[in-house]
This record gives structure tokens, C-alpha cells and sequence, in this order.
């Protein structure tokens, strides 16, 4: 199942996209990705007509990134004693960046829309049931002990919560606006669930989620208990 710390992961990308803004860092980053195999220090030195140690130095910084992975070869084409040291060398890392202001959350909206067509399909289940389970699952899940409190975790997970003097919890932004947008029914019915469980998971009896569609905001809501 989908759980990690959403807000760590989205510190790294920032960091990431921060390291290509530095104009010669991008023109490597730019070049290694352009080639069809991994690049060497002097390669992309020569190509850019840049110093070697200037390459060498902002490829490394890409690296520490997760922008490029590092590999080793001998370019010789020898092996064994006498063959020489690998090449340190440069391709475009599997690392994956999406960074988006308001924070949206469609890569968990897409896992748990796919999860329940496929049970749907084995099981004959109707598929919006399956969603609500799935839904209901993770947030239970995201909400198990040692987690973060019931605020910090609707923060890590984009939904700008803010406390209101009725004593609810309104949610600013939703984590699957355009999804919402053009699948309103599906798309709020599975966050309402998602919160369920996330009050499930960590114990929490002094809000319960339930649907409250406001202009500007998430369609869900925490209320005290009535």
C-alpha cells in the first residue's frame, strides 16, 4: 500500500528542481539526457565547453540530487589487471519530480481509483464500493499509531486544514481538485472515506468527516460530533 511522508518527498523535489536552476547545472543535466548513454565527466566537459572540474563538480551536485545516477565502466573494453580504473559516468536517474502549488495528491487518487477496478473485476464488487473500502483502508492506514497528530496529518497530506470557532476543522484545499472538478460524486465520496479512516486509524472521536461542499474549499469537512 501507497504511505509515505508526503511532505519529506515533496522537500526533495523542491530541492531538486532548485538544483537545475543554477544555468550551467541545467545545460548538463540538459546534455546527459539528450544522449543515448551514460556521459563522462570529459565528455560533457568538452561538449559544453566547460572545465573539467566545473563538469565534474555540478554533475556530482546533480547526482547527490537523484537527477542523474552514477555508473561505472571501463570504456577500454578490457577487463582484468591491467584493464584500468572505471569511468565514472552520468545517465538521467529513474527519480520521478512532480511539484505543484496548491499540493495535489492524483498519483494516491489514481492508485486507489485503479485498486478498486481491479477487485471490481475479480470480485464482481460494484467499483464505488470498492473505492470506499480502498479509500477507508488507506486512511485507517495513514492514521495508525505513532503517525502524526490528526492536524500535522492533513497538513502532510495538502489539505490546509484550519481550525474554525464552531470548533470544525475546514479543509482549504483539496488534494484532487481537477479530479474533483470533473468526477465530483466519485472523487469527494472517496476523500470522505479517506477521512473516515484517517479518524478511525488514530482514534479520533472528537471530529467526524462528512460532506459539505463550499466554493474555494475541500468538499469535506471535520465536525464535532452531534
Amino acid at each position: 500500500m501507497f504511505v509515505s511522508d508526503p511532505k519529506e518527498a515533496r522537500d526533495t523535489d523542491v530541492a531538486a528542481i532548485a538544483a537545475l536552476d543554477e544555468p550551467t547545472r541545467r545545460r548538463l543535466y540538459d546534455h546527459v539526457v539528450r544522449q543515448g548513454a551514460p556521459v563522462s565527466r570529459d565528455e560533457a566537459a568538452t561538449a559544453l565547453g566547460l572545465a573539467r572540474q566545473t563538469a565534474a563538480f555540478h554533475l556530482d551536485r546533480l547526482a547527490d540530487q537523484a537527477l542523474l545516477d552514477v555508473v561505472y565502466e571501463r570504456r577500454t573494453g578490457r577487463a582484468g589487471p591491467g584493464a584500468g580504473r572505471p569511468a565514472k559516468l552520468y545517465r538521467r536517474s529513474a527519480k520521478q519530480i512532480a511539484v505543484s502549488l496548491p499540493d495535489r495528491r492524483y498519483e494516491l487518487a489514481g492508485r486507489l481509483l485503479a485498486q478498486a477496478v481491479e477487485e471490481s473485476a475479480a470480485t464482481g464488487t460494484p467499483v464505488q464500493e470498492a473505492l470506499h473500502r480502498k479509500a477507508e483502508e488507506l486512511g485507517t492506514q495513514l492514521g495508525e499509531p505513532g503517525s502524526a497528530g490528526l492536524f500535522s496529518l492533513l497538513e502532510q497530506y495538502g489539505f490546509e486544514p484550519r481550525h474554525e470557532q464552531t470548533g470544525a476543522i475546514a479543509l482549504h484545499n483539496c488534494p484532487f481538485h481537477a479530479l474533483a472538478r470533473d468526477h465530483t460524486h466519485t472523487v469527494c465520496t472517496m476523500n470522505l472515506h479517506l477521512l473516515r479512516g484517517v479518524l478511525e486509524g488514530l482514534g479520533e472521536r472528537d471530529y467526524q468527516a462528512r460532506l459539505s461542499p463550499t466554493t474555494g474549499h475541500c468538499c469535506v469537512r471535520l465536525e464535532p460530533p452531534t
